[in-house]
């Protein structure tokens, strides 16, 4: 397989990585992958995520090992147990469809490698695409307000809502941007603003309960956010917080975009009622660990409530931005994702 490198992911001389983003901001740490029972231990963790690179990173895991002389029915099983990993994010059933189809082929070693590295750059252009569409929407001066992580550490391209920040910025200079900190796991504290900084473009670190108030206050011009799910009514699933901002927005009059490649489409799930909400687990909510240590501050028999995603439905959405295009609420109550 050739040589496949991303922010976050990489293939080189035989052997695959991922960048520990459990470890961001203050380490950057490569872990080696070699097994199907590592990358479900990477993904459930959170040192690979990030919806479109999980379903790569597991692509790119299966290819690895048929090129490891794994048999068929070793194969089989490494797709369903890695497709298994996280019920909400689509983008993993989509690579590994895939990656099934091509394990079907009498010589699927050739078919399943060149599936996965055709995914990767598949990836790539979709960024690119969408960030080209997106950016449009971004007038001079314009203060944007995202939520969660959807850079370059999120894909094997610039990102998806992140992508249209960065790509905005690099056309007009002249924008803002309003960062969530994002409960309970700290994504947009640790590697959105990362990322930003990384990129030079200005940004401001915000607690999750303050963009009400910045609305108010008319601080808020626009809001790009990701998604892990889109029904095909338009609804779908993002990092828990994004259904809070999205009535926010609705009340205050500001526009609210989703920003997605068609992988994240879902045309046989009817609506958000239907998409899965994975539960992860309490101590995430209890306190907080990372590079920086570990802290608990709730007591030890704290009953939490700690879904990774909530639904956002579709009434509230002023665009859709796909690869393929901006949808609008019109378009979409007409059928178009279906």
């Amino acid at each position: 397989m050739q040589a496949l490198i991303a922010r976050s992911l990489k293939y080189t001389d035989n052997q695959l990585w991922v960048l520990d983003q459990y470890l961001l901001p203050h380490e950057q740490q490569w872990l080696l992958c070699e097994s199907v029972e590592q990358m479900q231990s990477y993904i459930v963790s959170l040192k690979v995520r990030g919806a479109p690179l999980i379903g790569l990173a597991a692509a790119l895991l299966v290819a690895h090992l048929a090129l490891q002389a794994q048999s068929k029915a070793q194969l089989a099983q490494a797709i369903d147990d890695l497709e298994a990993t996280r019920p909400t994010a689509v983008n993993l059933m989509h690579c590994m469809a895939k990656m099934r189809a091509a394990l079907a082929h009498d010589d699927h070693v050739n078919q399943l490698v060149k599936t996965a590295e055709q995914l990767f750059f598949e990836d790539v252009a979709l960024c690119e695409q969408m960030a080209t569409l997106g950016a449009q929407l971004v007038s001079v001066g314009d203060n944007i307000l995202t939520h969660c992580n959807t850079g370059a550490l999120a894909t094997a391209g610039i990102g998806t809502a992140l992508g249209v920040i960065y790509k905005a910025h690099q056309t007009l200079a002249d924008i803002h941007v309003w960062v969530d900190e994002t409960r309970p796991l700290l994504q947009g504290g640790r590697l959105t603003a990362f990322e930003l900084s990384q990129w030079q473009v200005p940004y401001t670190l915000i607690c999750d309960n303050m963009a009400a108030s910045l609305m108010a206050a008319k601080q808020v011009d626009k809001i790009f956010i990701g998604a892990d799910r889109i029904a095909a009514n338009g609804d779908f699933a993002n990092k828990v917080g994004t259904y809070n901002l999205a009535v926010l927005a609705k009340h205050h009059g500001i526009p609210f975009y989703v920003v997605a490649p068609e992988t994240t489409l879902d045309s046989a799930c009817p609506n958000g009622d239907a998409i899965p909400i994975e539960q992860r687990n309490p101590q995430e909510v209890t306190g907080v660990s990372g590079s920086f240590g570990q802290c608990q501050w709730a007591p030890d028999n704290a009953r939490v409530y700690n879904p990774a995603f909530d639904v956002t439905p579709a009434a509230l959405v002023t665009g859709w931005v796909l690869n393929s295009g901006i949808y609008t609420p019109e378009q979409v109550q007409n059928g178009v994702f279906k």
